[in-house]
This record gives structure tokens, C-alpha cells and sequence, in this order.
């Protein structure tokens, strides 16, 4: 396992939240991509297409902190106790599958492990005790990504 990192979620103000963290700890952002970047954002209203979709701001010491807006259009909500994600950074997809398996057993599967558009192998679970976890394997560069 690589790394376990906080992935927080917002209801429209991830930027300026990130931003503010950032003033806080210091440094750059990694990523700091909006909706609109994204394969299909061009669909999207207007409004939904400026949040973000992804930020990732380096701490130190190989941790992160990361977030997201969650978009009322898509039916999501954020309240105290789902405003967070723990994200596993693993090393391989076999990895990726054991601890998905066991995380996800007795609770529920938000999203199936896939490999996705950001070149990873990816999946969201709740576990049986309402904690929820993203499982992220960063797929080689010699690997296509699904597109």
C-alpha cells in the first residue's frame, strides 16, 4: 500500500475551501481540474461545469489532501459523516481487488472497481460501518486507460 490520504467533499465551494488549505499548509496544487475538463463536461450546465471535479494538494511527507464538489444535479448531498472519503493508494490491481473486496463485504458498493478516464483502477465502497473508502490503483502509463 502506497498511501492513505482524506478526500473531502464540498457542496459547491471545494475551491475556495482548497484554496484556503492551501494557504494554510503551503505549497501547489497537483491537480486542480474542474468539470468542464473533463470527457463530457461540455454537457453540463454552466454552474456545474465551473466546480470541481478534482483538486490534490501536497502536504508533505507524501500525503494529500483532496476534494471534490458534489453536484445537486446528479442527486448528491453532502452532510456531516458522508463529507469524506479515506482513499487507499495501493501497488498493484491485485492489491486494489483483495482490499476492495474486504472493504466492501457486509456494506455497499458506490462504484464498482473500473479502470477509469484519469488512467486509474478505481472503485468506492461504504463498509459495514458506514465509513466511506475510495480504492485507487494508478495504472502504468504503458497501460491504455478506458476512455
Amino acid at each position: 500500500m502506497k498511501s492513505i490520504n482524506p478526500y473531502l467533499h464540498f457542496m459547491g465551494n471545494a475551491s475556495a475551501a482548497m484554496k484556503f488549505y492551501k494557504s494554510v499548509f503551503g505549497g501547489e496544487f497537483a491537480t486542480f481540474q474542474r468539470f468542464g475538463d473533463i470527457p463530457g463536461g461540455e454537457k453540463m450546465s454552466e454552474e456545474d461545469q465551473a466546480k470541481l471535479i478534482h483538486a490534490s494538494l501536497p502536504i508533505g511527507g507524501g500525503n494529500l489532501i483532496m476534494a471534490t464538489d458534489s453536484l445537486e444535479s446528479m442527486g448528491q448531498t453532502v452532510v456531516p459523516g458522508n463529507n469524506f472519503h479515506i482513499v487507499v493508494h495501493t501497488d498493484s490491481e491485485e492489491e486494489t481487488d483483495i482490499l476492495f473486496a474486504k472493504l466492501s463485504n457486509g456494506g455497499e458498493i458506490e462504484m464498482p472497481l473500473n479502470r477509469t478516464f484519469w488512467g486509474a483502477y478505481f472503485g468506492m465502497c461504504r463498509d459495514k460501518f458506514g465509513i466511506q473508502w475510495m480504492i485507487n490503483f494508478d495504472v502504468p502509463k504503458t497501460t491504455k486507460p478506458i476512455v
